[in-house]
């Protein structure tokens, strides 16, 4: 099964794929939507499409005590768009620190901030992806 991980940024949606028999992920690519998420679903249906992709896992930003915040509102409304759009399931996955993992990793491979910059939603993407994957595993 190949999923499609998103972590949903402020502007950008950090997309992950898995391979086809769904263990590993990979970084794939950055879409920019500056809060237009109905223009996000459309190029979300092609790269679905393109990429045979069939669940997403999308990333739940929670606070350390665990309570839902503003940008867990904004994720959980997107899983209901994503619900809506798609006739495929979408699992939420605890993206707590995910993207200061990213960037810590990019770090240790010093990469310029520059780069980090262009890169580092789809890692933090990756991340959560594989998180439910190995979550999944077991």
């Amino acid at each position: 099964m190949r999923y499609l991980g998103l972590d949903l940024g402020t502007k950008t949606l950090g997309l992950a794929l898995s391979d086809p028999l769904g263990m590993i992920a990979s970084s794939y690519k950055i879409l920019k939507h500056d809060e237009d998420y109905d223009r996000l679903i459309l190029l979300l249906k092609e790269e679905v499409q393109k990429n045979h992709v069939q669940a997403f896992v999308l990333g739940l930003p929670k606070n350390m005590n665990n309570s839902i915040g503003e940008r867990g509102e904004l994720a959980l409304m997107f899983q209901k768009k994503l619900t809506e759009a798609f006739s495929l399931p979408v699992y939420m996955q605890d993206e707590r620190l995910t993207t200061k993992q990213a960037e810590d990793l990019l770090i240790a491979n010093h990469t310029s901030r520059k780069k980090r910059k262009k890169v580092i939603d789809s890692l933090a993407a990756t991340i959560i992806l594989q998180s439910y994957l190995d979550r999944r595993e077991r």
